[in-house]
């Protein structure tokens, strides 16, 4: 990782688990041949983007067994039947976390699930090397996670493009205005504002609110992290946030798929951002 006057290398939790996934995608390489073959095997994806255009605030459910600002969440989660509940309940989209050790996930979750839902599946972990990238485009995700704040500037180039050379699209995770811009420099089509910082995972709700507002209309803009109930889903709703991301709430919850439905059909106010 290179710094830039801009950027230095992520710190606290979210610095660990980064060293993390550069080893498990180091030992991604020895599968390279294997990827490559599956990517190009692979059946056009679902888009999530086009899944997130729609009059209302479009909810991307999430498949979370635990997370380092919670602990568990729901330990013993089926991630098949948990996505069938959320498709029920009327998401436009499943996230499915791969990260295994903060977040009890899996590359086979993300697998079982894509064969069982009809909407579009983002695979959601800390992708830092473009092998990681491939292994996405070869199990058949929509989509791919990236951090801005875990990537250099230049690294941030490297993923988007890797990503539109193996037609991926991704959803680029920022948390202030430095980040937007360097969202907006290498034209992201879906940028996800978290509330959290995951650095010190310390939410604040303000965040999404504060920056919705400056991205231009064309992007598909979705909203992390605080949100667990319809009347975050409302107060988002107000600044033109085209979907909501939403993990542990549903997963924790006794009837998914009622938590699912209570977050859904929630109007965006149109107008209310930059062209």
């Amino acid at each position: 990782m290179q710094a830039s006057p801009s950027w230095t290398a992520p710190v606290g939790t979210l610095g660990g688990i980064v060293a993390e996934a550069y080893e498990r995608a180091a030992a991604l390489k020895s599968a390279e041949a294997t990827l490559t073959a599956a990517a190009e095997r692979a059946q056009p994806p679902r888009s999530l983007a086009a899944a997130l255009r729609r009059p209302d605030v479009a909810v991307i459910a999430e498949v979370k067994r635990r997370s380092p600002s919670k602990g568990w969440i729901n330990a013993n989660i089926s991630a098949v039947a948990q996505a069938a509940a959320y498709e029920q309940g009327g998401a436009s989209a499943i996230s499915v976390l791969t990260e295994p050790v903060h977040f009890g996930g899996s590359v086979e979750d993300l697998v079982s699930v894509l064969q069982s839902v009809s909407i579009p599946v983002l695979k959601k972990d800390f992708h830092v090397d473009p092998i990681q990238l491939l292994e996405a485009k070869a199990l058949g995700a929509s989509a791919a996670l990236l951090i801005a704040r875990a990537l250099s500037p230049d690294a941030l180039v490297q993923m988007t493009d890797a990503a539109r050379a193996l037609g991926l699209e991704v959803l680029v995770e920022i948390r202030d205005e430095i980040e937007l811009e360097r969202a907006l420099a290498v034209n992201a089509e879906i940028i996800g504002i978290n509330n959290r910082n995951l650095e010190t995972l310390v939410i604040d709700r303000g965040t999404s609110e504060r920056l919705v507002s400056v991205i231009p209309a064309s992007i598909v803009v979705v909203a992390e992290s605080g949100v667990s109930g319809r009347d975050d889903v409302i107060r988002v709703a107000k600044s033109g946030a085209n979907a909501v991301l939403v993990g542990s709430s549903i997963s924790a919850a006794n009837d998914p798929v009622a938590a699912t439905r209570d977050l859904t059909g929630v109007t965006r106010t149109e107008g209310a951002r930059g062209r």
